[in-house]
């Protein structure tokens, strides 16, 4: 029988342990921050930039958002990254995307410290996970990765289907599940019969933008899905389409104008899974307690403080 796997569950036990080694690394002296540095005006950034700050405050990290025009330049922006690299109080510097089109994006992920690198992105901290010895993982992946292994789902063998090949999810991914001992096959929109390969995953994993797109001929009987998309739906005949007559749903897209949709169809896909994730609440509060996990390990790294084998055990995996 299906199962919905609860994303907002498994953060809170991520979030325990990362408040355990705060409090450890407060005890010494050191105190965690995290700088988020957001250019414009974007409204999804902005949610995006405050629940992270909002995280920090509950967990007793430092936190500071740092905010530039619109219309800033590439160099204006290297400049606050220097400033937040220099600070010895700032263990994580975080930069919300998307960027302003006149930004240079590359320049900008590159400025960063790897060892402040919280989203794991930089190609020093790439090389290192490709290497099997990341420090500091991609968020949205290692949130991945701590659903196996918190809910005791082996990977040992499987086959694992990933749609998507970003450099924030799908990539670094598909490196993560062969750490972990699965055969991996990435797909992408020139991969031939879609669906047949991924009717052969043990766990599939969508992450490639597009409202419920994988549906149950994707699915093989009892697979795991994990459904990294997040999309918003603004049409009342879209979400029809997906969910039917929700009533839920119909509510808050009268309320907000949208609602947010996966790239799987929840209604069409669930039942034909083992487990799957749901949208919202499931990869995405993940996300942000692996952010968190991130910025405590980067400061221990910078104190030179030891972890313990409980917490290594756990959200430092």
């Amino acid at each position: 029988m299906a199962e919905w796997i609860d994303g907002k569950a498994l953060a809170q036990e991520i979030r325990a342990e990362v408040a355990l080694e705060i409090a450890r690394l407060r005890s010494s002296g050191v105190r965690p921050g995290l700088a988020v540095v957001i250019v414009g005006d974007d409204p999804a950034s902005h949610v995006y930039a405050r629940s992270k700050v909002r995280e920090c405050q509950a967990l007793g990290i430092h936190s500071e958002k740092i905010e530039l025009p619109g219309d800033c330049t590439t160099e204006r922006l290297l400049e606050a990254i220097d400033s937040a690299n220099a600070r010895e109080e700032v263990h994580g510097v975080l930069v919300q995307v998307p960027l302003p089109p006149q930004v240079d994006a590359r320049r900008v992920l590159h400025a960063i410290r790897p060892e402040k690198d919280v989203d794991g992105l930089h190609p020093y901290n790439i090389g290192q996970l490709v290497a099997g010895r990341a420090l500091l993982r991609p968020c949205t992946p290692a949130g991945i990765v701590e659903i196996f292994k918190r809910r005791r789902i082996p990977l040992v063998g499987s086959r694992a289907v990933v749609i998507g090949w970003s450099d924030i999810v799908g990539k670094p991914l598909s490196f993560l599940l062969l750490h972990e001992h699965a055969t991996v096959t990435v797909c992408h929109s020139g991969t031939r019969d879609l669906p047949d390969v991924c009717r052969q995953a043990d766990v599939l994993v969508a992450a490639m933008g597009r409202p419920g797109f994988v549906d149950e001929t994707f699915v093989k009987p009892g697979a795991v899905v994990i459904d990294a998309g997040m999309n918003r739906v603004d049409s009342v005949a879209a979400i029809r389409s997906i969910f039917g007559e929700d009533d839920r749903r119909l509510a808050e897209h009268a309320q907000k104008g949208y609602t947010l949709v996966g790239d799987v169809h929840p209604v069409r896909a669930f039942p034909k899974c083992s487990y799957m994730t749901p949208v919202p609440g499931g990869i995405g509060p993940l996300t942000i307690a692996m952010l968190m996990s991130n910025t405590v390990r980067a400061a221990a790294r910078a104190a030179g403080a030891s972890r313990t084998e409980a917490f290594t055990q756990g959200a430092m995996r």
